[in-house]
C-alpha cells in the first residue's frame, strides 16, 4: 500500500480528498436516521413503546411548575393568586395542550406549603423541546414578579432542551479544545509545524468522511447522538496516533542516514503493519458490542468501526503519498526553541527519563513485576464495589444546576420516584367490565402495598383498546427500593389483576423500568462480549507475532489496565473521592453502559501501544539481538512515540471529562486514566519486566501451531549494533536499497 501510494502520490492525495468530499456531501444529503424510543431499551420498555406506536399514541411531554412558600399555605389567597397567574401565563403561550391546577388535581404537599401545576405540551415528546421556551419564559416572568415565593419549572421538554443546548455547547468546546491541544502536543513532539499539522488534518478528514459514511449507513443501522460523540472521541485519538506512529518511524529512519525511499519503505513495512494490526484489533473489539443486542451499543460500534477503518485507510495510503511528495520538507516551519529541545538521538535511546525508568526495571524484573501488579490491583480494588445504573436526569447534571435544584425541591415536597412506572395495557376489549374491574383492582393494590403511592393516573383509549396507567414508585428511581417496587408491580400486581383477563398484555415502561431492563440485558450479554473480545484479541496477537506467550501477555496486561480504570471510575464517580476536582460529585453509581463501552474501547486502543512496542521488540530480535537487549531496544526506541501518542489521547479524553454531563465525564476520565496507566505502568514497567523474565520463552511456538502464517514484514532492514542502535546507512547500501525500491515503484 505504501509503495502504490508513493508511486501514485497525486492519485492517492486527490483520491482521498474526493472520497472525503463525496462521503460528507452524500451523508449530509441523506441525513441521519436516529434510534427510535422503541429501539433504545430492550425488554418490556421496548414492547410498551411499540404498542403505543402501533396504536398511534404519542407520548406528550409533561411539565410541572412548583409554587412554594415558606410562610404561606396553599389556601392563602395570595398563594392561590400566584397559582392562578401561573396557569393563565402558561395557557396564554398557546404551546400547552392541557394545564391543570393543583386545586383540581389535589397536588398539594402534606405540609400545605407547596403545590404543583401540571401541563402537557403540544405535539409529541420529541417536538416539545422546540416549543417549551415560551412556557419557560412565562414561568420565569411570574417568578420575577414574586421573588418571595419559589416558582420553578421541571419536565421532559425543559430538561430535554437544557441537555440539547448544553451538549451542543459542550461538543463545540470539545472540538475547539481537543484539536488545538493535539496540534500543540505534536508541535512539541516534532518541533516542526508541517509535521505537526499533518496528523491532525488527516484525523479530521477521516472523521468527516466517517461521519458521512455513518449517515449513509444509518438507513439500515440507526445511529444516535452518543454514537456521534464516540466517533469524534475515538476518531481524533486513533487518527492522530496512527499518523504519528508512521511519521515518527519515517523521520527516525531518515535521521539514521537512510535515503527517502528506503525510510518510507521501512516505515510502511513496520509502523504501517503495526497500524493495520492495531486497527483490526480495535474493529474486532468494537464488533463485540453487536453481541449486546442493544441498539445504542450497535450504533456506537458501527460508528467507531467506520471511523477506525477510515483512519487506517488514510494512514496507509494518503500519508505515505504526502510524505513522498513532501520529502524532507515535512520538517518545514521548525520552531527554534522546540527544535532545540528535541535531541536527534531521542528516538533511539528513549530520552533520560525513560532510561531512568527502564534501567532498574531491566536490572530487577521480578521486583518491578510484583510492584507494578500490586499497584494495578490496588487501583482495581474498588471495582468490587461497583454499582451500575442508568443515571437519572438529576444525577447526569452538574452540581448547582437550576433544574437539579428544582427537582430536589419537588422531591422534598412530594416524596417518591421522580418518574412514575407506566403500565401500557392492550386488551381485546379495554372497556369490558372485566378489564374495568381489573384496572380498578390494580390501582387499589398498588396504593395498599406500601411500595407505590398516589396519585395513580389512568388514561383509557377505547377506540384503540389501549389504556395507560401511571403509578409512582417509592425510591429515587434507580435504587433498590424503586427496583423492588418495579418487580412487585410486574411479577405480583399485574399477573393478579389485568393479566388475568384473556388476550391482555401489560408491559411496564418508565425511567426505573428502562434502567432495570437495560442493566439486565447488558449484564446478561457482558460475559459473551468480554469472551468474544478477549478470544479474538488473543487470536489476532497470536497470528501477528506467532507466539501464544506474547498473545497471552497482551491479554493479561490489557485486563489489568482495564481493571485499574474501572477501580478509579468507581472511586471517583460512585464514591465521590476527588470528584470535586472535576466539578461533580459522587452519584452512587456508574452509568450502566460505560463499563462495557470502556472495556471494548480500551482493549482496542491499548493494542495501539502494545502492537507498536512489541513489533519493535520482535524486530530487534529478528535482527539478531537477544531478548533482553531487544526489549531494551524496543522500549527505548518507541518511548518518545508512545509518550506523545499517550499525551494526545489523554488530552483529548480529558477534554471530554470536563464536559457538563456526568456520563461524558465518566467516559472521558475512564479513557484518560486507562491510557495513562497503559502508556506508563504497563508499557514502561510491566511489559519489559515480564518479557525480560520470560526471556526466550516469549517466542515459543508449539509444533502444532507452526502452520500459522508468518505476517512479519519482508523488508531488508539493516542489522542493529550491539547496543540496539541502528548504524548510519552506508552510501553504497543506501544507493542500492534506494535503487531496489525505485525499481519496485517506491
Amino acid at each position: 500500500m505504501g509503495a502504490w501510494s508513493a508511486r501514485h502520490r497525486r492519485t492517492a492525495v486527490f483520491g482521498w480528498l474526493l472520497f472525503v468530499v463525496l462521503t460528507a456531501t452524500l451523508g449530509g444529503l441523506h441525513g441521519s436516521t436516529r434510534i427510535t424510543e422503541a429501539e433504545q431499551v430492550p425488554g418490556q420498555v421496548s414492547r410498551a413503546a411499540r404498542i403505543l406506536d402501533e396504536a398511534g399514541l404519542k407520548s406528550p411531554a409533561g411539565e410541572t411548575v412548583l409554587v412554594q412558600s415558606a410562610t404561606r399555605g396553599a389556601d392563602d389567597p395570595e398563594f392561590r393568586a400566584v397559582v392562578g397567574q401561573v396557569v393563565a401565563a402558561v395557557d396564554g403561550t398557546g404551546e400547552a395542550a392541557e394545564v391543570r391546577s393543583p386545586y383540581d388535581t389535589r397536588a398539594v404537599s402534606a405540609d400545605g406549603h407547596s403545590a404543583l401545576v401540571t401541563l402537557t405540551l403540544k405535539g409529541d415528546a420529541t417536538e416539545a423541546v422546540d416549543h417549551v421556551q415560551p412556557v419557560l419564559d412565562a414561568v420565569a416572568a411570574v417568578q420575577k414578579q414574586h421573588p418571595d415565593l419559589t416558582v420553578v419549572q421541571l419536565g421532559d421538554a425543559s430538561s430535554g432542551k437544557w441537555v440539547q443546548d448544553q451538549l451542543t455547547t459542550d461538543f463545540a468546546r470539545a472540538e475547539w479544545t481537543a484539536v488545538p491541544l493535539a496540534l500543540g502536543i505534536l508541535l512539541v513532539a516534532f518541533g516542526a509545524l508541517v509535521a505537526a499539522v499533518l496528523p491532525v488534518v488527516l484525523a479530521l478528514t477521516a472523521f468527516v468522511a466517517a461521519a458521512g459514511l455513518v449517515a449513509l449507513g444509518s438507513g439500515f443501522l440507526h445511529t444516535s447522538g452518543d454514537a456521534s460523540s464516540v466517533m469524534l472521541l475515538v476518531g481524533l485519538a486513533v487518527g492522530v496516533d496512527y499518523c504519528l506512529f508512521y511519521l515518527r518511524r519515517e523521520r527516525e529512519e531518515r535521521a539514521a542516514g537512510r535515503d527517502a525511499a528506503t525510510a518510507l519503505a521501512v516505515a510502511a513495512a513496520t509502523s504501517g503493519r503495526a497500524v493495520l494490526v492495531s486497527g483490526i484489533t480495535v474493529v474486532v473489539a468494537m464488533a463485540g458490542m453487536f453481541l449486546t443486542g442493544i441498539s445504542t451499543f450497535k450504533a456506537m460500534a458501527f460508528a467507531t468501526i467506520v471511523v477506525v477503518i477510515t483512519a487506517v485507510l488514510g494512514s496507509l495510503t494518503v500519508l505515505p503519498a504526502l510524505l513522498s511528495l513532501l520529502g524532507d520538507r515535512v520538517e518545514k516551519g521548525r520552531v527554534p526553541f522546540l527544535a532545540k529541545l528535541r535531541r536527534p538521538d531521542a528516538g533511539q535511546d528513549g530520552g533520560r527519563f525513560w532510561n531512568a525508568v527502564l534501567t532498574p526495571v531491566l536490572r530487577r524484573p521480578l521486583a518491578a513485576t510484583v510492584l507494578a501488579c500490586a499497584f494495578l490491583l490496588a487501583l482495581a480494588a474498588p471495582l468490587l464495589t461497583m454499582h451500575t445504573a442508568k443515571l437519572t436526569f438529576q444525577q447526569q447534571l452538574p452540581r448547582g444546576n437550576a433544574l437539579v435544584a428544582a427537582s430536589q425541591k419537588i422531591e422534598a415536597a412530594f416524596p417518591g420516584s421522580p418518574a412514575p412506572a407506566t403500565v401500557v395495557i392492550r386488551a381485546a376489549d379495554i372497556d369490558s367490565p372485566a378489564m374495568t374491574a381489573a384496572i380498578a383492582d390494580l390501582q387499589a393494590r398498588a396504593l395498599a402495598g406500601g411500595r407505590m403511592h398516589g396519585p395513580v393516573e389512568v388514561a383509557v383509549h377505547a377506540d384503540r383498546n389501549v389504556a395507560v396507567v401511571a403509578i409512582p414508585l417509592n425510591g429515587t428511581g434507580n435504587d433498590a427500593t424503586s427496583n423492588d417496587a418495579l418487580k412487585s408491580l410486574r411479577e405480583d400486581l399485574l399477573p393478579a389483576t389485568v393479566l388475568r383477563v384473556p388476550g391482555t398484555e401489560a408491559p411496564v415502561t418508565g425511567q426505573t423500568a428502562a434502567s432495570y431492563d437495560f442493566n439486565r440485558k447488558m449484564t446478561g450479554s457482558m460475559p459473551l462480549v468480554f469472551g468474544f473480545v478477549v478470544a479474538f484479541a488473543f487470536l489476532l496477537m497470536l497470528t501477528s507475532f506467532r507466539s501464544p506467550v506474547v498473545a497471552a501477555t497482551a491479554v493479561v496486561l490489557n485486563l489489568l489496565s482495564v481493571g485499574a480504570a474501572y477501580g478509579v471510575l468507581t472511586l471517583v464517580f460512585q464514591h465521590g473521592m476527588g470528584a470535586s476536582l472535576l466539578g461533580t460529585a459522587g452519584v452512587g453509581a456508574v452509568e450502566s453502559w460505560v463499563p462495557l463501552f470502556l472495556f471494548v474501547i480500551l482493549f482496542g486502543l491499548s493494542m495501539d501501544y502494545h502492537v507498536f512496542v512489541v513489533s519493535r521488540i520482535k524486530e530487534g530480535r529478528d535482527r539478531g539481538l537477544p531478548t533482553r537487549a531487544a526489549v531494551a531496544h524496543g522500549i527505548r526506541s518507541t518511548a518518545g512515540v508512545v509518550t506523545s501518542a499517550a499525551v494526545i489521547m489523554v488530552g483529548v479524553f480529558s477534554v471530554f471529562g470536563s464536559l457538563s454531563m456526568q456520563v461524558m465525564k465518566q467516559m472521558g476520565v475512564g479513557l484518560a486514566v486507562a491510557v495513562l496507566i497503559d502508556a506508563t505502568v504497563i508499557r514502561a514497567v510491566l511489559l519489559p519486566s515480564v518479557m525480560t523474565l520470560l526471556g526466550e520463552r516469549n517466542w515459543y511456538l508449539p509444533r502444532w501451531l507452526r502452520w500459522l502464517p508468518d505476517l512479519s514484514h519482508g523488508e531488508s532492514v539493516p542489522p542493529l549494533g550491539a547496543d540496539g542502535a541502528a548504524p548510519p546507512a552506508r552510501p553504497a547500501a543506501a544507493s542500492t536499497e534506494g535503487a531496489r525500491h525505485r525499481r519496485a515503484g517506491v
